[in-house]
């Protein structure tokens, strides 16, 4: 416990900062309306910053091998445009073929398209190589001269069966083709950073400018997932704006003052404000995965903002000026609403473990908006109550108060021996169940396509359509074999044949639907050489007669560097689920430890799936020291106030049971532990305390300087600060409640989780703090005996008498 020395001194400091605050409020006023000015001026320009390298763990390995032939291969950041024929017949018609010229061209132009990675039936690096009498031709599959005729199609047709690209360019079903494309993160046209905005838009205007009764285009892609998050923005907002209504009725339903109403939003708004307009001013924006982020900081501002505004009416009411008030209610709050707010911020500070850039934006900008809540909060807002003042018909209400107190004191019963048993048994049983049900959480995405969208999306429509008809999809593995000090590798047996077992290896492996390399094709050439007979499709051991395949090495297919000094190896995958990455990436990693080629090294991983991985791998290490961190600073600062190991029991052990409860909801729900749910538990975990902390400071006044029994000090924690804490625990929970019903998968998600989180602390501080508090005997040591019997159900005559006083 803190000496009595010690706690006068805080008491003092405390006191005398409250008097400087209302002595000065005037000119604080005045610098910090022309501060808000500043900054709400500064906030119209914050603009949307998206970028796909945020989403990359630079820092991985597997980073390290992607970051360094991103620029020579085909990167994670592919849009593949699919163009699909709904009418009688096949692709090879005057029609479609004429269609999928012009979508090549409008690909081919979309700004931050890497032109050289460009892949259609029309482009010139896409080939077909046959032997006939006169050695090997390699030409392109429609010539330059193509004439739609019968002859003419039925050369395509002839062409593309020779091409290997049934399956990959060319549906298996014939009904249609695809355009390939990788995009750059810098626009080369401009030199900018890539607008994904305006590439999203230029897909659509293709969708809408081609597709018909007889053509149907799908579309998908990093680009495009963000280009629909965006477009989803609007009902976000609209979300927000329903939260907003939500909690200003709730906000009057309890307080029954307009005054207070006001008050409330306006100081929780502003540090969003504040928020904006520093991001702006530091030429940060806001990327459409963090936009959740300026809501919850309302959300906080209005939980705090409660707090103080419920001290201020009690103190009104109890025949206090408004001066006074307010200079009371700093008092009060100044140490257990600057406390909650330090542990908010280092809740996602300690986000910022998990080594990607978009998370690091993410827990920069939550954790600069609390900070900046310490001065609209707790330096703004006594200084504005201090000239409020409190409607008459709120000033005078008091019905309903009685029952309530009654329930409060009902309640308390649970700061008692035996109730507090009980308590504590439903705990352990909550506890078991969700760690065993916590145990089936998996890391990753669930399911195809893209989970930041609903599963009837137009996108997952579109990318179901893909998968289902092409061999190839967007979920891509690329392993990279360099050869070092092995000239033209790709005529060396020993690397040819390490590259050929690498991809026998892979065609068995669950989750694999196809494997590309440039062995796989030199066998075909080998064949191909030999009239076609499969006996002879088979690696030649010679460097000259691997020479007579050489022109599957061709640079422009995209599986090797000039030299053959680097050989990309692409896996295309069923899907990117968790457990699928996981599984492909050890069975290649077991590949890689067993082979032993000479000056030969694999490496993991580019593609989008290898960025997947990379990002999984980087959650799953970051879990545990995440959460290992916020509880280590919540407990150090617990102890640093409190300066007592009960007081941190008590508020670290409920918010445990939380945590491993919203890893059981996970499990239950489908939603895996991912970059955009990992932050949910280390936001839930840094909300959350704010109500065991709030609870047990007034509990611990109670206990060391009224001497009351824990029951007595429990129920009048409940009583001051109780009514505000199941308030703003409920009105947070119905605010991000709200967001389950969005468009957006990633915003519903988090508004059901954060939602758990919000409401669950909170009956957490109020059921489970007093029976920790009571079997750890906090108060024991300044009393003898307990003041209050078990069976006493009716509130001490002097406290009630108060209560009635009271809000």
């Amino acid at each position: 416990m803190n000496t009595p020395q010690a706690a006068s001194r805080t008491q003092a400091l405390i006191a005398r900062m409250a008097h400087t605050l209302i002595a000065w409020r005037n000119t604080i006023a005045v610098v910090t309306t022309l501060i808000t000015l500043v900054l709400g001026a500064s906030a119209l320009r914050t603009h949307l910053d998206a970028g796909f390298n945020k989403l990359i763990p630079l820092r991985h390995a597997y980073m390290a091998a992607f970051l360094e032939h991103s620029t020579t291969f085909s990167g994670a950041n592919r849009v593949l445009v699919n163009v699909r024929w709904k009418g009688e017949g096949d692709i090879y018609n005057e029609a479609f073929l004429k269609t999928l010229r012009t979508v090549t061209d409008e690909v081919f132009f979309t700004p931050g398209v890497n032109r050289a990675q460009v892949f259609s039936l029309f482009t010139p690096n896409v080939r077909y190589i046959e032997v006939t009498e006169n050695g090997f031709v390699g030409e392109v599959i429609i010539p330059s001269r193509f004439t739609p005729n019968a002859e003419g199609l039925a050369h395509v047709r002839s062409n593309v069966a020779k091409s290997g690209q049934i399956g990959r360019l060319v549906s298996t079903d014939l009904k249609s083709a695809m355009v390939r494309a990788d995009l750059l993160e810098i626009d080369p046209q401009t030199g900018q950073q890539l607008d994904y905005s305006a590439v999203a838009k230029k897909l659509e205007a293709i969708r809408a400018q081609f597709g018909s009764d007889q053509i149907e285009i799908n579309i998908v892609g990093f680009a495009k997932v963000l280009g629909d998050v965006m477009d989803g923005l609007t009902t976000v907002i609209g979300f927000f704006g329903l939260a907003f209504i939500i909690t200003a009725v709730l906000l009057w339903l309890y307080s029954r003052s307009v005054n207070l109403t006001v008050l409330a939003l306006l100081v929780a708004l502003l540090p969003v404000v504040w928020l904006l307009g520093l991001l702006a001013m530091m030429g940060f924006g806001i990327d459409p995965m963090s936009i959740l982020v300026p809501f919850l900081v309302f959300s906080i501002g209005v939980s705090h903002a409660v707090q103080m505004t419920n001290a201020w009416k009690h103190d009104v009411r109890a025949g206090m000026s408004s001066e006074q008030a307010a200079e009371s209610a700093f008092r009060k709050l100044a140490i257990p609403g600057t406390l909650a707010l330090l542990t908010n911020a280092l809740g996602f500070m300690v986000i910022m473990l998990i080594d990607i850039p978009i998370v690091h934006e993410l827990g920069m900008t939550a954790c600069l908006g609390v900070l900046l809540m310490i001065i609209t909060n707790k330096i703004m807002l006594p200084v504005i109550l201090s000239r409020l003042r409190l409607e008459p018909a709120a000033l005078g209400r008091t019905d309903g108060v009685t029952g309530l107190h009654q329930r409060w004191w009902a309640i308390s019963v649970l700061a008692q021996p035996r109730p507090a048993l009980a308590t504590l048994a439903v705990s352990l049983v909550l506890l078991a169940g969700g760690t065993v049900t916590s145990r089936h959480l998996l890391t990753g995405d669930i399911g195809a396509g893209a989970p930041e969208l609903r599963a009837e999306s137009r996108y997952n429509r579109d990318n179901d359509r893909i998968i289902s008809t092409y061999s190839i999809g967007m979920d891509v593995l690329s392993v990279y074999a360099e050869a070092k000090n092995t000239p033209e590798a790709c005529l060396n047996w020993s690397v040819m044949n390490a590259v050929e077992r690498f991809d026998l290896a892979m065609r068995g492996v669950d989750g694999v639907r196809s494997v590309t390399t440039v062995a796989g094709l030199a066998k075909l050439a080998a064949g191909g050489n030999n009239e076609g007979n499969p006996r002879w499709a088979a690696l030649q051991r010679t460097e000259a007669a691997l020479r007579t395949g050489a022109k599957a090495a061709n640079p422009e297919l995209g599986l090797n560097t000039e030299s053959c000094d680097v050989i990309h190896l692409q896996l295309f995958l069923k899907d990117h689920e968790g457990a699928t990455l996981k599984h492909v990436v050890g069975e290649v990693q077991k590949f890689i430890d067993a082979d032993k080629t000479p000056n030969l090294t694999f490496r993991l991983g580019g593609g989008n799936a290898g960025v997947a991985a990379a990002t999984n791998d980087a959650v799953e290490h970051a879990e545990v020291q995440m959460l290992a961190a916020i509880f280590g600073a919540i407990t150090l600062l617990c102890w640093l106030t409190f300066r007592s190991w009960r007081a941190v029991l008590c508020i670290i052990v409920p918010l445990t049971l939380v945590s491993i409860l919203c890893n059981a909801l996970m499990a239950m729900l489908g939603i895996g532990l991912k970059v955009a749910t990992l932050p949910v538990i280390a936001m839930g975990v840094g909300v959350g305390v704010d109500y065991g902390i709030y609870l047990y400071e007034s509990l611990q006044h109670e206990l060391e300087h009224k001497g009351a029994s824990l029951r007595e000090a429990f129920y009048e924690a409940l009583r001051q600060r109780g009514t505000a804490a199941v308030f703003t625990g409920v009105t947070m929970s119905l605010g991000v409640g709200t967001w389950a019903f969005s468009a957006l998968k990633f915003q519903a998600d988090m508004g059901v989780l954060l939602a758990f989180m919000f409401l669950v602390n909170m009956l957490g501080a109020v059921f489970l703090l007093p029976a920790m508090a009571c079997w750890l005997g906090v108060g024991t040591q300044r009393r003898a005996v307990a003041s209050t019997p078990t069976t006493n159900t009716a509130a001490p005559a002097p406290l009630f008498a108060a209560a009635k006083e009271a809000p």
